[in-house]
């Protein structure tokens, strides 16, 4: 297996051929007292479900939302097999979570394969992510997730990403759900 940069022009609708859909059995609760690290604790819900983001927003439809001609698109391949990817977002007008700031890299998507998932691949991406972004002089990397998405937060937890921000208010659509914003500053290599 092998992380390689696409090319951006036609990458997004190749990106969406690896399927981002995850059961949803557990979420966290965040506990928050004032001053203090937030505190997640897992509760199984009565009735899963299956959680597709591609179904709220397809990775094709990004191009026309956003200027991605900084953003970059990675591949984890295995010969002509793509087994997973992840897409970085920097210095993007109007792309909120970036804050107005060019030393961030947004961490916008990231996905395994079924079939591949818990290999290590996952991680190769994250690491490769941040070799990504150092490159381009980020500082920090900050990627969102919603407490329904469990695995992902335990996932980012251990490539040492930090929470940074609980909003709760985030997805008037879908007020079940508490946005968790994480990051991890980058060290030079």
């Amino acid at each position: 297996m092998q992380i390689v940069e696409a090319p951006i022009h036609a990458a997004f609708a190749e990106y969406a051929r690896v399927p981002i859909a995850f059961m949803v059995e557990k979420v966290l609760e965040v506990s928050e007292a004032e001053g203090s690290t937030p505190v997640l604790s897992e509760r199984k819900i009565a009735v899963p479900y299956v959680k597709d983001y591609d179904r709220v927003e397809h990775p094709t439809t990004w191009p026309a939302r956003f200027d991605v001609s900084r953003w970059g698109v990675l591949a984890a391949v295995n010969g002509e097999q793509r087994l997973g990817g992840a897409i970085i977002a920097v210095d993007t007008p109007g792309l909120a979570l970036l804050d107005g700031r060019t030393d961030l890299a947004l961490l916008w998507d990231i996905r395994v394969s079924p079939g591949a998932r818990r290999k290590g691949i996952g991680s190769a991406l994250f690491d490769a992510v941040e070799q990504w972004a150092r490159s381009r002089n980020c500082r920090e990397v900050r990627v969102e997730t919603q407490n329904t998405n469990l695995t992902a937060c335990r996932f980012y937890e251990r490539q040492g990403c930090e929470l940074e921000v609980v909003n709760r208010r985030a997805y008037l659509e879908m007020p079940e759900e508490i946005q968790l914003l994480w990051h991890k500053r980058l060290t030079a290599h």
